[in-house]
């Protein structure tokens, strides 16, 4: 282990490097290396380093924590997981230098107890420039608010000038809601039940569409529903979604039934339209999105999960299910009650996810920035999305199985950082948290009015300890600045990866801001969403002589490929979500869908073999059920109100109050097709009764062959 960096910053901290069990020890009258008692500092670790220079990993990991009290940290054995307690990822960081000179800290900003902030870097100074908003912006704005009765709902991802203006107007008009895309229609509904009559949407176009859908959908047509911008809002990541390449993953999915195409949120009306026709759909979230793929899993027994468009969430899904399959069983169930190592090593191979999208964003977490946190940061709580680079995640991940890191939604992260927070606060211990914030640079706003409550509703005679928080922005060192000379924020999805013409952070100099290979991005869609827009729109409402025909969101009067409002169709993967929000199971008619579409609910290519769309003729007493198909049709017998599946060429059922038995033949793969086909329609139907289904080979004279069945699924 070299040490020469280290060792620098505490020389008369160092000794002889040990080839024996180590034990810590220091002058008893030598200052503590911390930081001012706040936190780890360069001289802390070299102290510990210097210590255990040359150290066995198995003598290291024998080190009694007890003989860190002379460094000012917590007392032992309190299993608090601060910088200053936190034995674990000392080590941890200690392993992960390699001698190498720090270079520039990221640039960030620090919250004091007293809720002031202190700006560290240009980059940090441009995000705190609107912490402190104009109090007569916020008087015009909340005065045309009431007056006109508009709500008005933001994704976290804003200008900090916007989110400053909007944090402080609502302590003066209830009706604006700060949020991650789950609830931003939820919130607006809310409004329209509340009395308001236009809802204003910060974000990009695929939010006011499904904001625009939700409340129509809710009975609230009537409410004006306006965007920021006169011209396209786009996503890069939503315009990956509604590539003739999407459109091949999801013909594919629909090749290998039963498949559940989960979406992300961020993606058009249309886009979710078009694939639900394709594919029984249901959106997501990052915060829901693990969630409701393993519910799925856990609900529908063989089925294929399609997740799409992003493609480092996916991955990163698929990295997480991977590590959840080397867990213990009570660990998996921590995750998910219905869930244990068996049956996620089983689910792995039939999770797919789309490999051709990601958000321009996300993406510029790169391996510099990755770099920089392991060297400098490695002692620091770190947060991610779920969207960023695997690089990323990885270290997220890392970090949150050692208590120092979450992986999620923004609202996961805001959630992580008070929860932290509020550890400290009661702890009511010197301290100082450092958070290095892996998304979007514009949640700043939210996270430090969040901190700030925070510090206040601790404001007591014994609550004295000083604690900071600091949020690090890792930019990269090659970063663009602002290059827009006239203010127009117009850009062109198709050519949004050219940055060098991009407006990236407001008021960025000396070279910070984002790039491809670096890290804290601001999203330059998301930066269309201006403050003076918002005033715009609000005091020309209601817009009677038409000036805002462009600013209001779409609502879709297109019809689908067979020929339904792409309104409609849209909305249903949404309003599933909000039912798997609710109950935390899929809703039936979803799973009515993907059993149905293997049937035949739609015309459907599956080996080269096509189906018709055809219903089932049901019969009075015991229901005669026929299924019509291109192989021919077949019928039997079921327990009244069994759905009975006849399958290519042959099949019959024998049933009881005990078991359903099904004969089929073809070929082995076919035949076990066949039966999980089958299988589907008997759960659908009669989820909750012990019944045994068995598949037995057909004979020659039609009847079932031998006496043991080929295939069996206990119920």
């Amino acid at each position: 282990m070299d040490v020469s960096s280290l060792a620098a910053a505490a020389p008369s901290l160092v000794a002889p490097p040990l080839h024996h069990k180590p034990h810590l020890a220091f002058p008893p009258h030598h200052p503590s290396p911390a930081r001012g008692s706040i936190g780890l500092s360069r001289g802390y670790c070299a102290c510990l380093v210097s210590a255990l220079d040359g150290a066995r990993p198995e003598e290291v990991l024998d080190v009694d924590p007890a003989d860190l009290a002379p460094l000012g940290g917590a007392a032992a054995g309190t299993g608090a997981r601060s910088r200053a307690s936190t034995w674990h990822n000392v080590l941890i960081g200690m392993q992960k230098r390699e001698g190498r000179p720090a270079g520039e800290p990221f640039p960030s900003l620090i919250i004091g107890r007293d809720g002031a902030i202190r700006a560290q870097g240009t980059y940090a100074e441009a995000q705190a420039m609107f912490l402190s908003p104009n109090e007569s912006k916020i008087s015009e704005l909340v005065k045309s608010l009431r007056e006109k009765k508009i709500g008005i709902v933001a994704h976290f991802y804003m200008d900090p000038e916007v989110q400053g203006i909007l944090t402080a107007s609502k302590k003066h008009w209830p009706h604006i809601h700060i949020s991650d895309s789950l609830v931003m229609a939820d919130s607006a509904v809310k409004m329209a039940e509340a009395g308001c009559e236009y809802i204003t949407v910060l974000g990009v176009d695929f939010m006011s569409e499904n904001v625009r859908a939700i409340l129509d959908q809710a009975g609230y047509s009537k409410v004006g529903v306006y965007r920021m911008s006169s011209d396209q809002i786009g996503c890069s990541l939503a315009d990956a979604a509604s590539s003739s390449a999407y459109t091949h993953f999801l013909k594919e999915a629909s090749r290998s039934p039963p498949s559940l195409h989960v979406i992300y949120i961020n993606t058009s009306l249309e886009t979710k339209a078009h694939a639900h026709e394709l594919v029984p759909t249901i959106t997501c979230t990052s915060s829901n999105v693990v969630a409701t793929i393993l519910q799925a899993f856990a609900q529908i027994p063989g089925l294929n999960v399609w997740y799409g468009p992003d493609s480092y969430m996916g991955a990163n899904i698929a990295d997480l299910f991977q590590r959840m399959a080397v867990m213990s069983d009570e660990e998996i169930e921590e995750i998910h009650p219905s869930h244990n190592k068996k049956s996620i090593n089983a689910l792995l191979p039939r999770l797919h996810y789309y490999q051709d999208g990601n958000c321009i964003v996300h993406d510029m977490f790169g391996h510099e920035v990755v770099d920089k946190i392991k060297e400098q940061y490695c002692d620091a709580f770190l947060t991610a999305h779920f969207e960023v680079p695997g690089e990323m995640f990885s270290l997220s991940m890392e970090a949150k199985t050692r208590g120092m890191g979450v992986v999620g939604s923004t609202q996961n992260i805001l959630d992580f950082i008070k929860n932290h927070l509020m550890e400290a606060l009661d702890r009511n211990i010197d301290d100082h948290l450092q958070f290095v914030l892996g998304t979007e640079s514009g949640m700043i706003t939210s996270i430090v009015a969040a901190v700030r409550e925070l510090f206040d509703s601790y404001k007591t005679s014994q609550q004295s300890a000083n604690i900071e928080v600091e949020i690090v922005f890792p930019v990269s060192s090659d970063a663009v600045s602002n290059t827009s000379v006239n203010g127009s924020h117009h850009l062109d999805s198709s050519t949004v990866t050219d940055l060098d013409n991009v407006s990236v952070v407001p008021g960025v100099s000396s070279g910070e801001g984002c790039s491809i290979h670096g890290g804290c991005a601001s999203c330059p869609y998301m930066k269309m969403n201006s403050l003076r827009s918002l005033l715009k729109v609000c005091h020309q409402l209601p817009d009677r002589d038409n000036r805002l025909v462009a600013y209001q969101a779409s609502r879709f009067n297109a019809k689908t490929p067979l020929g339904k409002l792409v309104a409609e169709v849209g909305c249903e993967p949404i309003l599933h979500m909000r039912h798997f929000q609710a109950t935390k199971r899929l809703p039936d008619k979803l799973v009515h869908h993907v059993i149905h579409v293997v049937f035949g609910a739609s015309e459907l290519d599956c080996g080269g073999l096509k189906r018709k769309t055809q219903v089932p003729s049901v019969g009075s007493g015991l229901p005669e059920t026929t299924w019509h198909s291109a192989y021919g049709v077949k019928t039997g017998r079921a327990v009244s109100k069994y759905p009975i599946v006849f399958t290519p060429n042959s099949a019959s059922t024998h049933t009881s109050h005990h078991h359903t038995s099904i004969v089929c033949d073809g070929t082995p793969t076919l035949r076990k097709r066949l039966a999980q086909v089958s299988l589907f329609a008997l759960l659908h139907a009669h989820p909750r009764d012990e019944l045994g289904v068995r598949f037995y080979e057909r004979r020659d004279d039609g009847d079932r062959a031998g006496t043991s069945p080929w295939l069996q699924f206990p119920l």
